[in-house]
């Protein structure tokens, strides 16, 4: 018969970090918002070199 091992760790998920998890508390921005905000500053920077 085989001995069970009295050390043995509980499963922890494959070592997957599960990031949902945590809530981070910065501001809340959707994709769409980014792409605008990035064409909008682009807009600016090249407005700015050539004037």
């Amino acid at each position: 018969m085989a001995k069970k091992d009295k050390n043995a760790l509980p499963p922890t998920g494959a070592g997957l970090v599960r990031y949902f998890d945590e809530e981070s508390t910065g501001p809340k921005l959707s994709p769409e918002q980014i792409v605008i905000i990035t064409i909008i500053l682009a807009a600016f920077c090249f407005i700015l070199r050539f004037s």
